[in-house]
């Protein structure tokens, strides 16, 4: 099969020049990349590795050559500049050398977790030429635990007593051949070509959509713990009962139950006292003057999390073990087994009445404006990847400065550590669910969609075939990948709507989808279908306006939503990828577009705002290919209307909701 090469883009953000000139490729993207689950030992795997394009599986003769891991290779930063076409296969290769901090907790009976934030499409993962697993999917994180994977053959055999001599009784240490291993990795992507998830991909780019990615593209990273570990931990929040519960998922040593282990919690800013609890029991801990979390004050609990065992009569007999002893509170000696840093917010966003009768979104129990952009994520030299952490943080820092209050995150998973920088920094965020299903039907989903709209036609979204949802494969995966979205989404406080479907992408099932929503995320509000096809179920009603005249009625449970609009588009010569242009009104100057822009916050969104629209999504953050309608060009040098104009508006927005919870 003929390998098409990509076009390599010949626009960069400055991030993006900085990764280019480095000599030194090991560092890139290398901050922690969980902030919600912190431990001190790990390792990022970022950096070169060797890649190969295949027609089959099958480990080839010799690299092509070394990929710039984690930007997909059909991006500049990666050094490929290839395209991953269905039917192929991109082969990856990395020899890890183990730091001495994780071989020491893996040698003293502990386990090694393989991270990869995230893999577009399909990929298996082999440690050491054996199988360590697959996952399928390529916009959410998955681990490996590779413990085996890494032993010296025979070493049970060969090593047995030493290892019980050296570790205790049941306590077998792990023997490394060298202190390396090796990782591979096959990939599949078939882009837009099925039902699978894949967003705005595709391998025919143009206007709306954008160039395909593929394979690696979030941080790689390993982590040592001990033999009994924290794997995940949710916070459940109570903000009306003035309450949060921790779930922590523990993996328990061999031979031991939840019930030999007891957690602990401490507030690191000494808000509360400590916490402690049997590990197979529930804890509801009691906040009764907690500090509310809002974009004004974006207030984090941060919190230690300790896993402790009980049974100490063995393990207190050996001498070289590390892990401290410590008091349980009820007087038990016990030992630290681990250590996460986590943190978790109090919020809460929800549809209520405002003292005028309208139907608004509240955050915190008091009607709040929500002044957001569409945020696409996307990258001139790395696509999917933001170039550097700095970068990851200029787009939401950035719209914070200018006013804007919330993103809308599009059709796109970001790493979690964009999620993480909304929390700190107070940056509200609307999550869409990846579309996914067979090819839309432009005449469809989009112009007849725009008619539908006009007439007050409420179409269904029973039909499949239209609505690119014949797979019943893809529905299932779609329910799947849905639940694994919420599961980390409700990790991150700025998180405050999920929106299953946009503009009738995939639709399918939408009042069973919203109930899913609400039911797994009651503390947040969910926007069934945003755009066209609403189905009547919901926290909103959505709308997308972009031509004629703007209409609506107000709904009696449900609060109003603009949840596109806009879209201005301005060509800044210099800083556009492509020659053609794609946008919904198209201007030749800074000026006309300025004005065009105050027309339009002066004549129809700051009315529909007073008359309950409770939450505006501009069109968009930046420029992306041949889609030049955002606020910054592609590469963010150039912002294209007075940032001083785009707070006025935002303040005066902001203002009108403000002065009617005054009032």
């Amino acid at each position: 099969m003929q390998k098409e090469k990509a076009k390599p883009a010949y626009l960069s953000t400055y991030w993006g020049e900085q990764v280019a000139e480095r000599e030194c490729k090991s560092d890139v993207l290398c901050e922690y990349p969980r902030p919600f689950m912190v431990r001190d030992t790990w390792q990022c795997l970022n950096g070169l590795w060797e890649y190969a394009f295949l027609d089959k599986k099958e480990v080839p003769a010799q690299a092509e050559g070394e990929i710039l891991v984690p930007f997909s290779p059909e991006t500049n930063l990666s050094g490929v500049g290839k395209q991953l076409l269905p039917g192929q296969f991109l082969w990856y290769k990395k020899q890890v050398q183990l730091s001495q901090e994780i071989k020491a907790i893996y040698q003293n009976g502990g386990r090694l977790l393989l991270h990869f934030g995230a893999v577009d499409q399909r990929c298996e993962v082999f440690v050491n030429s054996k199988f360590a697993g697959s996952h399928f999917g390529g916009y959410l994180p998955f681990s490996l635990d590779i413990t085996e994977l890494v032993r010296e053959v025979g070493c049970e055999a060969v090593c047995a007593a030493d290892c019980q001599n050296e570790a205790g009784a049941g306590r077998a240490v792990a023997c490394l051949k060298e202190d390396t291993f090796e990782i591979t990795l096959f990939v599949e992507d078939v882009s837009d070509s099925s039902y699978h998830s894949v967003g705005k991909q595709t391998l025919k780019p143009g206007g709306m959509y954008y160039q395909a990615t593929s394979g690696i593209w979030q941080t790689v990273w390993l982590e040592a713990v001990p033999g009994a570990y924290i794997k995940d931990i949710t916070w459940e929040t109570g903000y009306d009962k003035k309450t949060v519960q921790p779930l922590v998922e523990i993996v328990p040593d061999k031979g031991k139950s939840l019930s030999d282990y007891t957690l602990r919690v401490t507030f690191l800013k000494g808000e509360y006292e400590m916490a402690e609890w049997q590990a197979d029991e529930e804890q509801i801990l009691c906040l009764p003057e907690f500090i509310p979390w809002c974009p004004e004050n974006p207030y984090l609990y941060e919190v230690k999390v300790e896993l402790l065992e009980k049974n100490m009569d063995s393990a207190l007999e050996e001498p070289d073990r590390k892990d401290p002893a410590v008091t349980s509170d009820r007087g038990d000696m016990m030992q630290v087994c681990d250590v996460v840093q986590s943190y978790f917010a109090m919020r809460k966003c929800s549809i209520g009445t405002d003292e005028k009768g309208i139907r608004r979104i509240f955050l915190n129990n008091r009607p709040y404006m929500q002044v957001g952009l569409l945020d696409q994520g996307y990258w001139p030299e790395s696509m999917y990847t933001a170039p550097s952490d700095e970068a990851l943080r200029y787009d939401i820092e950035k719209m914070k400065d200018l006013g804007f209050n919330m993103l809308r995150k599009h059709i796109k998973v970001e790493p979690e550590r964009w999620y993480y920088h909304c929390d700190r920094m107070g940056m509200l965020v609307w999550q869409d669910m990846i579309n996914g299903g067979r090819k839309n039907k432009g005449w469809y989903v989009t112009y007849l969609a725009t008619v539908f709209q006009i007439l007050g036609i409420r179409a269904s979204d029973k039909h499949k075939y239209l609505l690119s949802r014949q797979d019943k494969a893809g529905r299932e995966a779609y329910v799947a990948e849905l639940k694994e979205l919420m599961a980390l989404m409700k990790k991150h406080p700025s998180v405050v709507c999920i929106v299953p479907f946009n503009e009738g992408w995939g639709q399918f099932e939408t009042k069973r989808m919203a109930e899913l929503v609400k039911r797994e995320c009651p503390d947040i509000i969910v926007d069934a279908a945003s755009g066209w096809y609403d189905q009547g179920c919901g926290d909103l009603k959505s709308i997308h306006w972009y031509f004629f005249k703007f209409k609506y009625k107000k709904e009696k449970e449900r609060a109003l939503a603009l949840t596109e609009f806009g879209g201005y588009v301005q060509r800044i010569e210099g800083h556009t990828l492509h020659d053609k242009e794609y946008g919904y009104k198209i201007f030749k100057s800074k000026e006309e577009l300025e004005k065009a822009y105050e027309d339009l916050m002066a004549e129809v969104i700051l009315p529909a705002v007073a008359d309950g629209v409770s939450a505006t999504v501009y069109t968009q953050v930046s420029d992306v290919e041949e889609e030049i309608n955002g606020l910054l060009t592609y590469d963010r040098k150039v912002l294209k209307i007075d940032a001083g104009l785009l707070r006025k508006w935002n303040g005066r927005l902001l203002k009108t909701v403000a002065e009617k919870v005054e009032k």
